[in-house]
């Protein structure tokens, strides 16, 4: 028997009554959050943390908490550990280990996710840890009231200072030498981004798991959250990420420097010994990450094919790369200093302390060691600049494909190898100079030419003399 119209039920939501087609009704016994107050009676069935979630929601954003006379003490750690089940912990503010993040960092170990990723992920997680503990709200009440402040404390405060003295950039002007940005005194826009991403993460995980608030305190952006990411994507434009948290700060991409070959040559010939030699060779020959190839052991050099073995980073792939001949020389030279006191084992580590007793050489060691070379010359280089070297030396071989490079590199995209074929500003600025010269050559009268030359060009086209009275002398 078919129903008639007048018999026909409204589809039943949580919103609404049972009732008949123009009937519709709001049920009594459910209200909507703005409609809640502090003192409204809510469901025994929600548990602690929800119930202080929805009633911080209703309450919204009255309380402002003065920021500028907030102190967040340096309490907690994060330290590396030696069980392979947990090879990094975050210690609270009482010497224990912080449960929820402990449940977090082994799903990341569930997922693949290597051990300096870990460590990244506790690192963000310790400062909004502290941050929570100083404004004395639990973590698993925390809501987007705190997510907003702690976002602004990242942006305003300087950080703080290393308890080992060392000393920090106080400015983030480039260096006169490379052009880089210092690090400065707060922390730059790629660590708060980091931070965002990494907390979004982590309350996800707990709300998935029912451990958590069942709102996550660091929400999507509401402009690009709704909807399929890349509903309507053109074909022939690359992809968006359209999932942006709310409060990730706005990262501008970086194009790659790389090592004049001049200043290569003097930063290679500051390095006091061949083991150091060699690891800069091979670095800026094959391309490989720090970590790659200090993770290299003895079984992974073939001489007589140019090859060196890596573990990729990312995949943790096997991969042979190809090194120039003079990274081959370097290591024979070193391995003959070590000589057999070192184990020298197939699967024994290739890169040893130079001081006794002998240790496997740490990315640490290694990135201050070739800090201290370019900082005789007033650079602040890194070891991953060798990698963009190594980069831009090969894009720019019209004879090696760019989907070459790209192994090489072991870039997921080729987009990301795209970035290597940017000039560098040094190029494009002798470039322009030597066209201004060109253009002037060509603007000169005869007059101008038959004047007999009293000086020495620069590389402006003036003679010195001219620019001596138009600056007063300070170019002399």
């Amino acid at each position: 028997m078919i129903p008639t119209r007048a018999q026909q039920v409204a589809p039943c939501t949580p919103w609404l009554e049972p009732v008949r087609v123009g009937e519709t009704r709001r049920r009594t016994d459910l209200l909507l959050l703005t409609e809640l107050s502090a003192q409204q009676a809510l469901p025994s069935r929600l548990t602690s943390s929800e119930l202080d979630t929805v009633r911080s929601m209703s309450e919204g954003f009255g309380e402002e908490r003065d920021l500028s006379m907030l102190v967040v003490p340096r309490v907690g750690a994060v330290r590396a550990t030696e069980d392979l089940w947990e090879p990094v912990r975050l210690i609270g503010a009482a010497g224990d280990a912080v449960p929820s993040v402990a449940a977090f960092l082994k799903e990341l170990q569930a997922s693949g996710r290597s051990t300096s990723t870990q460590r990244s992920y506790a690192m963000d997680l310790l400062r909004w840890f502290r941050f929570a503990w100083a404004v004395e709200v639990p973590w698993d009440q925390a809501t987007r009231l705190e997510a907003r402040d702690f976002c602004r404390w990242l942006a305003l405060r300087e950080k703080p200072a290393r308890p080992t003295g060392g000393v920090r950039s106080a400015s983030s002007l480039p260096n006169p030498v490379t052009g880089k940005p210092g690090l400065g005194r707060k922390y730059a826009v790629a660590t708060r981004a980091h931070s965002e991403t990494v907390l979004r993460v982590f309350y996800d995980f707990h709300r998935d798991a029912g451990t958590g608030p069942m709102v996550n305190p660091f929400p999507l952006s509401r402009q690009r959250r709704g909807g399929r990411p890349n509903a309507h994507h053109n074909p022939m434009e690359p992809f968006r990420n359209e999932r942006v948290g709310l409060y990730r700060p706005r990262v501008v991409q970086r194009i790659p420097r790389c090592i004049p070959d001049e200043m290569f040559n003097r930063v290679f010939a500051e390095l006091g010994c061949h083991r150091d030699r060699a690891l800069v060779a091979l670095w800026v020959s094959t391309g490989a990450r720090a970590s790659e190839l200090l993770g290299a052991r003895c079984g992974d050099v073939d001489p007589g094919q140019q090859l060196i073995t890596v573990i990729r980073k990312g995949t943790r792939a096997i991969q042979q790369l190809p090194a120039s001949p003079d990274a081959f020389v370097w290591l024979r030279l070193y391995q003959s200093d070590i000589g057999q006191e070192p184990p020298s084992g197939r699967d024994d580590p290739l890169w040893w302390t130079r001081r006794r007793p002998f240790r496997p050489l740490t990315y640490h060691a290694a990135r201050a060691m070739f800090g201290r070379a370019a900082a005789t010359l007033g650079a602040n280089w890194t070891l991953h600049d060798l990698r963009h070297t190594a980069a831009y030396r090969m894009a720019r071989d019209p004879q090696l494909p760019l989907a070459d490079v790209q192994w090489v590199l072991g870039h997921a995209h080729l987009s990301t190898t795209q970035l290597y074929l940017t000039p560098m500003p040094g190029d494009v600025i002798a470039g322009l100079l030597a066209h201004h010269r060109r253009g002037q050559a060509i603007g000169s009268t005869g007059a101008a030419a038959e004047q007999p030359d009293t000086g020495t060009p620069t590389p402006s086209g003036y003679r010195p003399e001219t620019l001596d009275v138009l600056f007063g002398g300070r170019t002399s």
